[in-house]
């Protein structure tokens, strides 16, 4: 399916690994220019590198820390500069530290605010005039199934991160017709942090093999296994294409069917 993205331009922050990258290389495979940007140059180039090797459009990589309203400002600047517009934003971020809410304090709050919530802000805020220059503007949110149903030990992920869900439907409604905003709510997918997270226990003695381990993570999901990266990214880029055109404010999970509300 041609997804009618080819010469448009797409920026997608927090993507040099992970689901943001994912994204970033789904939007390329289908011709679309994208600009990424992560916090570490080292992990950005390499992911500039993969992207490139896809052979799609053109990618252009900027350091950045989004929760610097003044670096976002830039960010968006480069962009454009590089390739005269911006047709599709994609906001991703990396995770708040866990723990209970006892053990979180009042600093790690506002911190996980700035890193999920005002990095949209700031992003929306500053890509929306040349989002409506496009004819065919998009905003696509990634957030996390946390937003539906609590996770044990991640306060912070389960409280902010619903700010999100509510600014996109705010948006999705102020912005069209002239741009459509959605989010994506992903559940366990094989990504660096859980691919982290299954090494550190096979560490500990709690399983025996890596295979293991990822199938303990799977035990919930009724699909029978964990998400590949890719399957969210080119979900990312169907809502952000003309295919979608008709789909605005809404919070898709990706979770092979584990969520219950």
């Amino acid at each position: 399916m041609d997804l009618g993205l080819e010469g448009n331009t797409a920026l997608v922050t927090a993507s040099s690994s992970g689901l943001g990258l994912a994204s970033a290389k789904a939007l390329a495979r289908e011709g679309a220019n994208v600009v990424i940007c992560a916090r570490s140059e080292d992990g950005l180039a390499s992911a500039e590198e993969e992207i490139a090797d896809l052979g799609g459009g053109d990618v252009l990589a900027v350091p950045t820390d989004i929760t610097d309203p003044d670096e976002i400002e830039a960010l968006v600047e480069a962009t454009v500069e590089e390739f005269g517009g911006l047709d599709h934003l994609v906001t991703s971020a990396g995770g708040p530290p866990s723990g209970p809410f006892l053990d979180t304090l009042e600093r790690d709050w506002y911190a996980a605010y700035d890193l999920l919530v005002m990095s949209v802000v700031w992003l929306t805020k500053r890509a929306h005039p040349h989002l409506v220059e496009s004819d065919a503007g998009t905003v696509v949110n990634i957030t996390s199934t946390s937003v539906r149903e609590a996770i044990d030990g991640l306060v912070l992920s389960n409280a902010v991160r619903r700010g999100v869900i509510g600014l996109m439907q705010t948006q999705a409604r102020e912005f069209a017709p002239d741009v459509r905003v959605n989010a994506v709510l992903p559940g366990a997918h094989e990504t660096p942090r859980i691919q982290d997270l299954v090494e550190a226990a096979l560490e500990r003695g709690e399983y025996d093999s890596y295979e293991e381990g990822l199938a303990d993570w799977a035990s919930d999901i009724p699909m029978g296994r964990v998400g590949d990266p890719m399957e969210l990214g080119d979900t990312v880029a169907f809502l952000s294409s003309e295919r979608a055109s008709f789909v605005n404010g809404v919070a898709l999970p990706i979770d092979g069917g584990r969520l219950r509300s």
